[in-house]
């Protein structure tokens, strides 16, 4: 597998609880590099954009809702094997399925405020990574 990139949103719900940095703590302690990152807030033609493949489905309109009703944290992280690694340390998207250690057991509040987005494969999170940066704003050490 090798060095992979990969996207990572940290979102609303905990923004605005100020758990950014427990977050973060749980990503590094991984082994996962944080090497670009920013704070934004989604507008919503950037988030109906960059959920676009979910449009035919029922929760998309709430997904796009939640995902600009406060601050993101989006970053872009570095590792061995990232995109899995990064999946594996987020949990299930259900937080009552994820397994005990995991960012969305210990934080989420629900299945939609599920604390963190992660990429999904190599290809989308190429696609995501382009998506909210451009090479200067990703420093690799």
């Amino acid at each position: 597998m090798g060095i992979e990139k990969t996207l990572s949103i940290i979102k609303p719900d905990a923004t605005k609880r100020n758990i950014t940095g427990k977050i973060n703590s749980k990503l590094e302690d991984s082994g996962l590099e944080i090497i670009g990152q920013k704070r934004i807030l989604l507008t919503k033609q950037r988030a109906e954009e960059f959920y676009f493949v979910h449009r035919e489905r029922p929760f998309y309109n709430s997904l796009v809702n939640y995902m600009i009703s406060g601050p993101v944290v989006v970053q872009v992280l570095m590792g061995e094997n990232a995109v899995t690694q990064n999946r594996e340390i987020m949990g299930a998207t259900d937080p009552k399925e994820a397994k005990v250690g995991t960012i969305r057991k210990e934080f989420a509040k629900s299945i939609e405020e599920n604390s963190v987005h992660g990429s999904d494969s190599l290809e989308n999170a190429k696609k995501e990574i382009e998506f909210f940066f451009t090479n200067e704003e990703i420093i690799e050490n």
